[in-house]
């Protein structure tokens, strides 16, 4: 299992580009420099009123498929 942790923050804004179909994917930069894309749906549980704001980690599988998406503390 892969994991990369990366500092999230889009606006409320940005978010709402999601709900209306204009953004498909998400795209990041990991603490190490490494571009990663996932799709846009995974943040769903992570918006509130003030968008999404925080640090996260990304779990990727061995074949690079989403395992999960979580709020670090």
């Amino acid at each position: 299992m892969q994991e990369y942790y990366f500092y999230m923050d889009l606006s409320h804004e940005q978010c709402m580009a999601y709900y209306h179909g204009h953004v498909e994917f998400i795209q990041v930069v990991e603490d190490g420099g490494k571009r990663i894309r996932f799709p846009a749906h995974h943040i769903r549980r992570h918006v509130s009123t003030l968008g999404v704001r925080g640090r996260f980690r990304l779990l990727l599988d061995e074949n690079n498929r989403f395992v999960a998406l979580e709020k670090v503390v």
